[in-house]
């Protein structure tokens, strides 16, 4: 029997979840084919209280209960009908809301969680519902109300998207091992909220934060059982609740802190979402939140098996209305609350996928496309997942950016020197036009990076030939295989200057690529510090210095890159939204220039040369946009990943002597702050050194 303090009265069944409102909170669970859902309050001694929910509208069950207020611990129970699934509707299994909007633990794997126990018999096994009551191991969602202090929402920066350099992070890495941030705070919401992190940031010249995800996540059963962490977080089990193991002591203010801190400093801040698939894994996998509901209306299921188009067990149906509201509610969340800027979404073209294939009109797209509250939040796509047809680089539309591994792989091979690769390098300066330019995208389509969490760092990519992920003990099956990576004479750690020189040169180089790439620009963080892994490209469990950024600066690069950095947000040329394709423009020029070394333009016969590997690219502003045609003056960039070279410049157009931006080889002659240099190339040709890139603008 309900307790009198806990009086229910119908409510409504929208919204969904627990929304207090006074005295009480409406209830609202979706969960069609359930015979009974209650609703499970706990007090702080773990004692539990159940309440049914006795209405059902189109299989939302619902009621309004007094006695919820802000910080009411719950979960959720639901039980139906016999099943040959034993997974389904299993009331011993306390659930998670799936609009829970904050959690009172992370979630860890305990056995108790298992929907289906496993009994050996003899040779073979038995699998049965597993009725071990699981209260006691699963977080509580706790009841929110509006929140307190400043709304990040409303100091948003709003940066064109064609200025923006992004900054890729993992939050608790990004302060753990950072010696000017109080130890307590290390790690933790508030700590990368500090000065010493964000004042970091803004010396870097990132206007950007891409943190790697921030919803609640689970530690699945596969790395519990090996005594590590699921660190990236890419097991999601409450869309709406940020992770609570980051929080000093309020998960909700801490990041609601965080995210106006960065606005503050002019910085934007994205989450790396996981619509794809949730934590719970696939057949046998764990009874959280969504399995106990509905398990199949929220996964995609063939034959009553789960399709795993994700490599983790499980795929969203987001294709499926209320699985759709769900996802749209938690991202219209995300945006409000916490204000956050736009969204990187892990494996999406899952998020995409009818039952025929990838659909770049699918109900998702059009969903997202037409909602206010979305309206104007960056939306980037890691355009692939591991379905059929699952790769789709360059398929989804306006306004949509993507991250463009071929960008990644093909600047890789040119600079470790691959054959032919060099040609594949000029087209991505360029935007990737070869991908992106269709359906009146733009260059800013294109998001460019070398390094990212997944894979190795920018240091490691210099100092390893193969990866060393044993510490994750998979036996060294994780990650990548062809990294193209080279060690370039020793693997890992050497005290070979030599060896250490090239190293250093060739990440300036390619960093410096990056930086002067048409599209926007992304950075991992700690690459700008020298950051390694020590050989590990798959570090998704390595809580620990492995995984977290080393602060111990290397000066020379740390000022290279602010240099850099700096150089692209003075240069417009640099980030125009219009693709170059060498057409003329009003004034006779082209818009962008291939040059040899000897100054005469670089024919196809030069591009299919292996020898060839010295270029000069002027770019000025697109002929076919009205805004490129104003910008004035002109940007060459010339880009040796082979040796020293005698590089002759085109007279500026200015008539003026071009002025050297940074030159990659010499950091210490142009670091910040140091007197601008000229070139005049009608005095001598431009000393390119071996394993470099050059700036120079003039107008």
């Amino acid at each position: 029997m309900t307790p009198r303090s806990h009086e229910v009265s119908p409510g409504r069944s929208w919204p969904l979840g627990v929304t207090p409102d006074g005295d009480g909170a409406n209830v609202a669970v979706w969960a069609p084919e359930a015979e009974r859902v209650e609703l499970c309050l706990f007090d702080e001694s773990g004692h539990e209280t159940r309440i049914v929910l006795p209405y059902n509208d189109g299989g939302i069950w619902h009621a309004r209960v007094r006695g919820i207020g802000r910080g009411t611990r719950y979960g959720i129970r639901a039980a139906g009908p016999p099943s040959h699934r034993p997974t389904s509707f299993n009331e011993h299994k306390l659930l998670i809301d799936p609009y829970a909007r904050a959690l009172d633990a992370h979630a860890r794997w305990n056995a108790r969680m298992d929907g289906v126990a496993v009994t050996p018999v003899g040779h073979d096994t038995t699998r049965a519902r597993d009725d071990r009551d699981s209260a006691d191991v699963v977080p509580k969602g706790i009841v929110l109300t509006d929140a307190p202090g400043p709304d990040p929402a409303a100091n948003r920066p709003h940066h064109a998207t064609a200025d923006l350099v992004i900054y890729e992070a993992h939050l608790k890495g990004l302060s753990a091992a950072h010696p000017d941030v109080p130890e307590e705070l290390r790690g933790t919401y508030s700590g990368a909220a500090h000065p010493a992190v964000v004042d970091h940031l803004v010396s870097l010249g990132v206007n950007a934060v891409e943190f790697l995800p921030l919803q609640a996540f689970f530690d699945d059963r596969a790395v519990v059982e090996r005594g590590l962490t699921n660190y990236w977080g890419y097991q999601p089990i409450a869309w709406h609740a940020p992770e609570p193991r980051y929080a000093f002591s309020d998960a909700d203010a801490e990041l609601r802190n965080l995210v106006h801190r960065l606005h503050e400093a002019g910085i934007e801040v994205f989450v790396d979402v996981v619509y794809n698939h949730n934590g719970e894994g696939g057949e046998g996998g764990a009874t959280l939140s969504l399995r106990g509901l509905h398990e199949t209306g929220y996964f995609r299921m063939h034959d009553g098996v789960h399709v795993d188009d994700t490599g983790t067990g499980n795929t969203i149906a987001a294709e499926r209305p209320m699985v759709l509201r769900l996802i749209l509610d938690s991202m219209r969340h995300w945006a409000t609350r916490y204000g956050i800027d736009g969204f990187r979404f892990d494996l999406a073209a899952a998020v995409g996928r009818r039952d025929d294939g990838f659909d770049p009109a699918s109900a998702f797209f059009q969903a997202v496309r037409q909602d206010p509250t979305l309206a104007g939040l960056r939306l980037i796509a890691e355009p692939w997942d591991l379905g059929p047809g699952g790769y789709q680089l360059g398929a989804f539309g306006h306004p949509w950016s993507e991250w463009n591994d071929r960008f990644r792989d093909d600047v890789r091979r040119a600079w470790r020197g691959d054959p032919l690769a060099f040609a594949l390098l000029g087209k991505r300066m360029l935007g990737s036009a070869d991908t992106f330019d269709h359906g009146r995208r733009a260059a800013t389509a294109s998001v460019n990076f070398l390094t990212a969490h997944d894979g190795f760092t920018l240091a490691d990519i210099v100092s390893f030939a193969h990866k060393h992920n044993e510490a994750n003990r998979e036996h060294g099956r994780d990650g990548h295989n062809e990294n193209f990576s080279d060690d370039l004479g020793a693997e890992g750690a050497t005290d070979d200057t030599e060896i250490l020189g090239a190293r250093a040169r060739r990440v300036r180089a390619m960093l410096a690529t990056l930086l002067t790439a048409q599209g926007v620009p992304m950075l991992l963080a700690g690459d700008e510090l020298g950051n390694s892994q020590q050989g590990n490209n798959n570090a998704y469990a390595q809580d620990n210095p492995t995984g977290w950024v080393d602060w111990s600066a290397h000066d020379e690069l740390l000022g290279f890159v602010r240099h850099a950095v700096a150089a692209r947000h003075r240069l417009p040329l640099l980030r125009q939204e219009t693709f170059l394709h060498g057409r003329t423009r009003d004034d006779g020029r082209r818009d962008v220039e291939w040059l040899r070394p000897d100054g005469d333009p670089a024919r196809s016969a030069d591009w299919e040369d292996e020898g060839f590997r010295t270029v000069t690219v002027v770019l000025r502003g697109a002929a076919d946009d009205p805004r490129g045609t104003c910008l004035a003056g002109a940007v060459a960039i010339v880009i040796s990943t082979g040796g020293d070279a005698d590089v002759h410049l085109p007279e500026p157009d200015s008539g003026r002597a071009w002025r050297v931006e940074f030159d990659s080889a010499r950091p210490d002659t142009f670091a910040v702050g140091a007197e601008a240099t000229t070139h005049d190339p009608s005095a001598a040709p431009y000393p390119a050194m071996a394993q470099s890139v050059v700036l120079l603008s003039c107008g």
